[in-house]
Parts: C-alpha cells; sequence; structure tokens
C-alpha cells in the first residue's frame, strides 16, 4: 500500500512538472516564435493548437467550449498580436509579454475562486483592447470595435456564469456592446502612451475599459449579493472613483505626442 501510494505521489509530481513544463514553453514559444518569424500566424496556431481540447468535441458542443474558453483564447491572441506589432526584433517588451502570459498560464488561469473571475476578466479586457487597439491603425475600425464587442461580452459572461444567475444573455450583450461604443469612441482620439525603447505601448482605452469592468463587475456583485437590502451608496464610492479616474486620464493625459497616428 505505501508503495502504491509512493508511486501515485511520484506520478502526481512528473505530472505537474511536465504540465508547468508546457505552459512555460507555450509561453516563450508564442513570443519568440512570432518575433523571429514576423509573423502572427505561427503564434496563433501555436495558441489554438495548445487549446485543442476545447475543439475536439462534437458539433453541438463546440460553440460552447468556445464560449467557456474565450478569455483564455482572447488573453493568448492579444499576446501574440501585441508581440507582432511591437516589432522583430526582441525588445524589454516581448520579455514582459512572455512573462504575463506564463503567470497567466501557472497561477492566473487556473484559479477558480470568485475574485480570481474578476481578474481573469479583467486581465482579458486589458490585454484585449490594447491589442485590438494597436491593430486598429492597420484595419478597420469596424473590425476592431466588433472586437471591442467580443471582449466586453467574453469578459461579462466569464464573471456572470460563476453565478447562480440563469439568464444572463442580456446582461452579456449590452456589457459588449458598451465595450463596442466606448472603443468606437476613443478610436476617434486613439492614444497610446510609450515607454522609450522598451517597445511597451498601453492605450489609453484598455486603461478606461478595464476601470469600467472593474466598477461594472464591483456593482454587479454587490447588487446581486445584498439584493433587497441594497442601498445605492454602496456602489457609490467605487463609481465615483470610476469616473475621477477616467476622467483624469481624458483631461489630462490625453495629449497628441502619445496619438497613435
Amino acid at each position: 500500500m505505501a508503495d502504491y501510494v509512493l508511486a501515485r505521489k511520484s506520478r502526481n509530481i512528473a505530472s505537474n512538472a511536465v504540465h508547468i513544463l508546457l505552459n512555460i514553453l507555450l509561453g516563450m514559444g508564442s513570443v519568440l516564435i512570432t518575433v523571429f518569424s514576423a509573423n502572427p500566424a505561427l503564434g496563433i496556431i501555436l495558441v489554438l493548437v495548445s487549446k485543442w481540447r476545447v475543439f475536439a468535441v462534437r458539433r453541438r458542443y463546440l460553440l460552447i467550449n468556445i464560449k467557456s474558453n474565450l478569455v483564455d483564447i482572447i488573453v493568448g491572441l492579444s499576446i501574440v498580436m501585441l508581440t507582432y506589432y511591437s516589432g522583430s526584433v526582441l525588445l524589454p517588451v516581448d520579455f514582459v509579454l512572455m512573462g504575463v502570459y506564463i503567470i497567466w498560464l501557472l497561477f492566473i488561469k487556473p484559479m477558480s475562486s470568485e475574485n480570481a473571475t474578476h481578474i481573469q476578466s479583467l486581465t482579458a479586457v486589458f490585454l484585449g483592447i490594447s491589442a485590438s487597439t494597436i491593430m486598429s491603425a492597420t484595419i478597420d475600425p469596424t473590425v476592431a470595435v466588433l472586437l471591442a464587442f467580443l471582449i466586453g461580452y467574453a469578459a461579462s459572461r466569464h464573471v456572470l456564469i460563476q453565478t447562480e444567475e440563469e439568464n444572463f444573455a442580456l446582461t452579456t450583450l449590452v456589457c459588449g456592446l458598451v465595450f463596442a461604443e466606448i472603443a468606437w469612441l476613443c478610436h476617434l482620439w486613439n492614444i497610446v502612451y510609450t515607454f522609450g525603447d522598451t517597445g511597451i505601448k498601453i492605450p489609453q482605452a484598455a486603461i478606461i475599459l478595464t476601470i469600467f469592468a472593474f466598477v461594472y463587475n464591483y456593482a454587479r456583485q454587490t447588487v446581486v449579493r445584498y439584493r433587497e437590502d441594497f442601498r445605492f451608496k454602496d456602489i457609490l464610492g467605487p463609481i465615483i472613483f470610476g469616473i475621477l479616474l477616467i476622467g483624469i486620464i481624458v483631461l489630462f493625459f490625453s495629449k497628441p505626442a502619445f496619438n497613435i497616428y
């Protein structure tokens, strides 16, 4: 019996070690292959292949599986696109993106608590909107707006599916539409903050929508938690903080020198 337990523990340790190694290789490989090939296609394929279990199901379950894994897919594809748009030479931003993706795969993605779903949702919003905004310089603005809708929908669904609420389709669609509207407004004056020669670029739209998503998730969580005892003052603080923060960013950190165009 003791030998069986020891053997089982050994297999678990070996399995965990392989799992960690594969995730590290995925995090590094998706970035490096994109940089050296100067083409996002191979990085995208690598990310999608890593999600083979999502697609290896019967056709009737395929859409459900994709919806359930949208946040993870958005994060992976955003890392690849951000890498691609940073150029074909290794820059500090590429190592940052490697680290972010590895941390996502090893620590953030496996978490399942209520707070973890909010962190996962906000991560997808920030990275997804960052990628779609930077891409908007070379693609049709309509595509960027549609991507923002998809990101808002996926982020909202990721949080709501963990709750006891059965019908949240309308809520997720509304959230997606709000994201699309804000993305369209931001596209009219597309601001991207850069940091010297590091290659790091942070779009203003990504910051604004991440703040919005945080306030929205917090407010909705509070309303659901307190239900009949809910008072508007319970969410007034975060709402005011979010509005002030967005106002400061828009009014004082929107200099033309930062404009993507």
